[in-house]
């Protein structure tokens, strides 16, 4: 499990088949954001990452990549995002080894197994995580202006 504090785990995902993007490298280099959703096309993660798209210029400004994370299949995660153009890559954690790492699995919602809860983590540029939040209840939203405030105090080389 990581929380505030710790230091941010490297990985690599797929954003689409054959497409794979190492976020450890960019991990300790600039500050990132890490948005772990529960399931494509549901509608509060739809939400979610509508009002990220829509206030875009308050999230990239900070310089930080963004990255969306689901356990669906990269071929699930491109429509979404291509249907929502999203202006963030969506990767796909089919085989929740990252939410694992990050402690951030159900082990049931409403019937089905390891789907990743709603969660947040900023990392700043050092590589530690300065902020996080993970909901048991996949209905509530996060908090936007904690995640911009979180991400303000990064630094971005």
């Amino acid at each position: 499990m990581i929380r505030t504090g710790d230091a941010a785990q490297s990985f690599s995902l797929p954003q689409r088949p054959g497409e794979v993007v190492d976020v450890g490298e960019l991990i300790g280099s600039r500050p990132v954001l890490l948005l772990f959703f529960p399931l494509a096309f549901s509608p509060v993660c739809t939400d979610e990452f509508c009002m990220i798209r829509d206030d875009w210029e308050s999230f990239g400004s900070t310089g930080a990549a963004v990255f969306g994370i689901s356990i669906d299949s990269p071929f699930v995660n491109a429509k979404f995002a291509e249907e929502n153009g999203l202006p963030f890559p969506l990767l796909s954690d089919f085989n929740r080894d990252v939410a694992r790492m990050y402690g951030v699995l159900h082990e049931d919602l409403f019937g089905m197994k390891d789907v990743a809860k709603r969660s947040v983590f900023v990392i700043d540029e050092s590589g530690t995580v300065v902020y996080d939040s993970v909901s048991d209840d996949p209905k509530v939203q996060v908090d936007f202006d904690a995640i911009k405030s979180a991400l303000s105090g990064t630094s971005v080389s």
